[in-house]
C-alpha cells in the first residue's frame, strides 16, 4: 500500500508557540516538518532562518525537517541550514547560478536535495539533473504567502513529472505545495504525488487531528493506493 506523506508547513503555524504548535501537528498525524524560508527578495515575504530549524531541534522535534529555500543567492545559506538540523533542502532553479553544483553541495553534505518549480517554470530543466535530485517539489500556488488557492494547471504538471520520474528509474519523491484541502487532496494524490505540503488547512483548524485524519480518509480513495 502506498504511503502518502503529509508535511505540515509551519509558515501557517503560531510563531509565538512554534515548538508546541509543530509538535501538535506531528502528534495529529503529520509525517515531517516543512519550513518555508523567504527573503523578501526572491519572493515578497520575509520569514525564518537557520535558528528556527535549530530551535525546533532543541525543542525536541526529531522527525525529518524539509527546508524549502525561497531565497537568493542560495549556496551560502545551505551549510547553515544543514548545521542547524535540516534533512532535506529544496531550492528554486532561479536562485542558483549553477544548479548542478548546488545540488551536489547539498548531497555532499549528507542532506537530501530537492528542486522546487514555480507554476510557470518549465520542466525541461529537470531532465539534466535527475541523477542528483531526491525530491521534486511543484508549487501549486505562486510562492510567497500561505492561504492561496490551488492552481488547477498543476494537476497536469504533476502527471508529467510523475511520468518523467518513472521513466528515469531514479528514486525521487514527487511533492506538491499550496492550496491543498480535504476536498481536493484525493484528486491531487491521483497524479502520483508522494508528499503533500499542507499549511493553513491544518494550522487554521481547531482540531489538527480531525483535519489530518479526514485527509487520510480521502487519500485512501486514491487509485495509487
Amino acid at each position: 500500500m502506498k504511503k502518502f506523506l503529509i508535511a505540515p508547513s509551519i509558515l501557517s503555524a503560531d510563531y509565538a508557540r512554534l515548538g508546541e504548535d509543530t509538535s501538535k501537528a506531528l502528534d495529529a498525524g503529520g509525517d515531517l516538518v516543512h519550513v518555508d524560508i523567504m527573503d523578501n527578495h526572491y519572493v515578497p515575504n520575509l520569514t525564518m532562518g537557520p535558528m528556527t530549524v535549530r530551535d525546533l531541534r532543541n525543542y525536541g522535534i526529531t522527525v525529518p525537517i524539509d527546508v524549502h529555500l525561497m531565497a537568493q543567492p542560495v549556496d551560502s545559506l545551505i551549510p547553515d541550514f544543514i548545521k542547524a538540523g535540516a534533512n532535506c533542502i529544496t531550492f528554486h532553479p532561479e536562485t542558483s547560478q549553477h544548479i548542478d553544483r548546488t545540488l551536489q553541495l547539498i548531497q555532499q553534505s549528507g542532506c537530501k536535495s530537492g528542486l522546487a518549480l514555480n507554476p510557470s517554470t518549465s520542466l525541461e530543466i529537470l531532465r539534466y539533473v535527475m541523477d542528483k535530485i531526491d525530491i521534486i517539489l511543484l508549487m501549486s500556488v505562486n510562492p510567497g504567502f500561505s492561504r492561496q488557492l490551488f492552481i488547477p494547471g498543476t494537476l497536469k504538471k504533476l502527471h508529467q513529472v510523475r511520468n518523467l520520474i518513472d521513466r528515469s528509474g531514479y528514486d525521487i519523491c514527487l511533492a506538491v505545495d499550496g492550496g491543498i484541502h480535504i476536498n481536493n487532496i484525493c484528486e491531487i494524490a491521483n497524479t502520483g504525488t508522494d508528499m503533500l505540503v499542507v499549511g493553513s488547512t491544518i494550522f487554521d483548524s481547531i482540531d489538527y487531528k480531525k483535519v489530518i485524519s479526514a485527509m487520510r480518509i480521502e487519500l485512501e480513495k486514491s487509485h495509487y493506493i
